[in-house]
């Protein structure tokens, strides 16, 4: 395994880490990583039109950092 991916590869356990541990990951400039619950439903399986209970389940959440936006959005 070459360094760089070392490095990568301990980057994102880090990051993972933090997210199952309840905190926010912050990359400044970029944006920052967040869990959020998804609530307990029923959804519709479009094909059978069956109900399914889907149960609750998290998802991670991405907010843009303000720097990342304007130079996407220059004007």
């Amino acid at each position: 395994m070459d360094d760089i991916e070392l490095i990568t590869n301990l980057f994102f356990k880090k990051i993972i880490n933090s997210l199952q541990n309840g905190n926010k990951v912050e990359l400044r400039g970029f944006g920052t990583l967040s869990k959020k619950i998804n609530k307990e439903k029923y959804v519709r399986n479009p094909k059978t039109n069956e109900k399914i209970y889907k149960p609750q389940n998290y998802k991670i959440h991405f907010k843009i950092g303000r720097i990342l936006h304007q130079r996407i959005n220059p004007n």
